[in-house]
């Protein structure tokens, strides 16, 4: 395991499968699930403001070189990494990620110790729609969908999936009409998460889904046309900026749900 400044280095186990995982924090429980290349200081710094809204940060390593800084070089290693892996599954239209079962049994175990109402989550990127996957755990309480990558957007199909099998989604349905809700976060540019997977969402879940999708046309004075990470890399930390009213946004979306 690699030290991480400010959190705690643990180690967590499931079905004889174990992996490090970083807390940081008090308060109800908030896995940040990472995006490619992994648990970078942008990553990090999103974690600390978890930590001082009140809650605790649980940040799970599933890939990549903790710390690292991103670089194109190590984005491509950790894609290809993901590829790769029998725990990923990024062309899987109807099925969620092998990893997923130990990342619910994650939250049981976070829920557990913890305690509360629940547990948040925020998926990002290949991790994205994993959010989606955990509301199989009654104690997942706010989900965040932050830019869903998978599956990779190659035709019409993928590009309007969710990365969830039919019962996972009858699950999450069965849920949002008791009251619970899903929030997700993506750019109107980004090509790699679709705007066709939120309008899916829109369908499927109605008023239960709360999408956030920042413009990022050419031309745009507020941000990159090339954005993708929408709380981590390409965060503009300036009061009004649209990517910081989407942190603020998760933030109190966590607040609602788990204070």
């Amino acid at each position: 395991m690699v030290a991480l400044a400010g959190f705690t280095e643990r180690s967590f186990s499931h079905d004889g499968k174990a992996k490090p995982v970083y807390w940081r924090g008090s308060g109800p429980g908030v896995i940040v699930m990472h995006e490619i290349p992994g648990i970078t200081p942008s990553l990090l710094r999103f974690a600390q403001w978890v930590t001082d809204a009140g809650f605790t940060a649980i940040v799970p390593h599933l890939f990549g070189e903790p710390g690292r800084d991103n670089s194109y070089g190590y984005m491509a290693k950790s894609m290809a990494q993901v590829c790769i892996s029998r725990e990923f599954s990024v062309l899987a239209s109807s099925k969620s990620s092998p990893v997923t079962d130990w990342l619910r049994a994650l939250c049981r175990s976070v829920h557990t110790e913890l305690g509360g109402r629940g547990v948040g989550a925020i998926g990002m990127c290949v991790t994205g729609n994993f959010a989606l996957s955990l509301m199989m755990e009654p104690c997942m309480m706010a989900p965040v969908l932050s830019q869903p990558f998978l599956p990779l957007a190659i035709g019409k199909t993928r590009c309007a999936a969710l990365h969830v099998s039919p019962q996972e989604l009858d699950t999450v349905k069965r849920r949002v009409a008791q009251g619970e809700k899903v929030l997700g976060l993506r750019f109107t540019g980004d090509f790699t998460s679709p705007g066709a997977r939120f309008e899916t969402l829109r369908r499927e879940l109605g008023d239960g889904f709360e999408g956030i999708e920042i413009d990022s046309k050419f031309g745009n004075p507020d941000g990159n046309p090339l954005a993708h990470s929408v709380v981590t890399t390409d965060l503009v930390d300036e009061a009004g900026h649209p990517t910081r009213v989407a942190l603020d946004r998760v933030i109190a979306f966590f607040k609602e749900r788990l204070e």
